[in-house]
């Protein structure tokens, strides 16, 4: 993206898509299930059967400190479809671009705030999900001085966080939340079993494949951790390319 300086988001614009976040009940709420749906089933399932063997939340004990990840990943795809999709609905975007003329500006200000809020919500659920859940994993608990392991707390945020922004910059590429999030969820949940775990295959680069490996203890692919972790990036900047592309040419 070729950007300006007098493109380039400001204050009082990112107020006030902060100020249309929290308006919104359904995008507010779609942001604390990031939260809820991660720690929550992680804890639970802990809860349930987290002192049974040693990889009893999956054969990766360090990703399986993260095993409601998947469902938190879900509401991320929520979350970033929810809060660009109301800029397309009832000519709300002509609105927009009433306050904010320039396009460019408008759009990046909404995807700083959906970053920044994915972070810190990210950032919080990935510390309460790994201490919430191993501390009902008995003697078979991981500590934060465990080898991998604040990698994979910090990592898991910033993972939450490329997801909603894939699924923000497709929302503004495609206008329609509810067609983003009827591609993603079933792209991030079935294409992977339907590839399979052969390590090396094209499954591999799969945006949560790729992006979870952050959270994994060993990796056997072409990919590390933090490789991993940058072609969900990728996915997410051409995404996010694609809609302020779109955004720019398209009419309001």
């Amino acid at each position: 993206m070729a950007v300006t300086t007098t493109a380039l988001p400001n204050l009082p614009v990112l107020r006030s898509e902060w100020i249309k976040i929290r308006s919104a009940r359904s995008v507010l709420a779609s942001l604390a299930a990031v939260f809820v749906a991660t720690a929550g089933v992680t804890v639970l399932t802990a809860a349930a059967i987290g002192t049974s063997e040693p990889d009893a939340l999956g054969p990766d004990r360090l990703l399986g400190a993260f095993f409601g990840i998947n469902f938190g990943q879900i509401a991320a795809i929520a979350f970033g479809a929810t809060a660009f999709a109301g800029e397309f609905r009832e000519g709300a975007l002509r609105v927009s671009l009433t306050a904010v003329p320039n396009r460019t500006r408008l759009y990046l200000s909404k995807v700083v705030t959906v970053a920044m809020l994915s972070l810190v919500v990210g950032q919080i659920t990935g510390v309460v999900t790994f201490l919430g859940g191993q501390a009902l994993m008995g003697q078979y608990a991981l500590d934060l001085g465990d080898p991998g392991t604040l990698r994979a707390v910090f990592g898991s945020g910033i993972y939450l966080t490329l997801i909603a922004l894939l699924s923000a910059g497709l929302t503004a590429l495609t206008r329609s939340g509810t067609l983003v999030m009827g591609l993603l969820i079933p792209l991030l949940l079935i294409v992977p079993f339907v590839v399979g775990e052969v390590s090396g295959g094209a499954g591999e680069f799969m945006p949560d494949r790729a992006g979870q490996l952050v959270m994994r203890l060993e990796t056997d692919g072409l990919l590390g951790p933090w490789s991993g972790l940058g072609v969900t990036a990728l996915w997410a900047l051409v995404a996010l390319t694609a809609g302020w592309i779109a955004v720019r040419r398209r009419p309001a």
